[in-house]
């Protein structure tokens, strides 16, 4: 697989482009930031293939790795990407879900990606350090496994936990984010804000 940078590019503005590829046996969607004027870029989620992802950050000149969280089908390529010299950062939460890491991630901090502002959003529920990432100036959400089409992620696992997520759902996205953001998930494809927001009672209704 070649990681064409036009190809895998799947929106922008005059400011900022994101390109994906998705990857491994649980289909895994892996984005890259990356600022238009300076080039600087960040990966978000090193889940797997990681000759893949090397090639992709290389090619869009990616500095830093984002995790979203510790569970295993996201941090595959992980220890190649750090090998590679990426600094890789996590939430103190699910840092040692990882097999290594360089930085800790804090709720509502700043990462600079060249001439962009990506803020940190802390969303437990689906593990007690699930972090998602918004772009300043920008109506993009990378969700990580918090938001999907259709609900919440799976909190039956080890550290999940449904009345959390649907705190964090409730509290941190739907009230502060607009109704026109991009929600950009861990698997599967893309919906909004908007689009999910108003089925929150029907999730808490059902359960899951």
């Amino acid at each position: 697989m070649t990681t064409d940078a036009v190809n895998t590019r799947i929106w922008s503005d005059a400011r900022a482009e994101i390109h994906q590829v998705v990857v491994g046996p649980m289909d895994n969607n892996v984005y890259v930031l990356r600022c238009r004027r300076s080039g600087d870029a960040v990966l978000i989620d090193a889940a797997n293939e990681h000759d893949v992802l090397l090639e992709l950050a290389k090619n869009l000149g990616v500095r830093q790795v984002l995790e979203t969280h510790g569970h295993w089908d996201h941090i595959q390529a992980v220890t190649q990407m750090r090998d590679a010299g990426y600094s890789v950062g996590i939430t103190s939460e699910d840092a040692s879900m990882l097999p290594s890491y360089d930085e800790i991630l804090g709720d509502e901090e700043v990462i600079q990606v060249g001439d962009l502002r990506l803020h940190t959003i802390h969303t437990p529920g689906h593990t007690p350090g699930s972090m998602c990432f918004s772009i300043e100036g920008a109506p993009v959400l990378f969700s990580g496994d918090t938001l999907f089409p259709g609900g919440p992620g799976n909190t039956t696992f080890e550290g999940g936990d449904f009345n959390t997520i649907i705190e964090s759902l409730e509290q941190r996205l739907f009230r502060p984010l607009a109704a026109d953001t991009l929600v950009l998930p861990g698997h599967g494809d893309h919906t909004t804000i908007g689009t999910e927001a108003p089925h929150l009672d029907e999730w808490v209704d059902r359960g899951w």
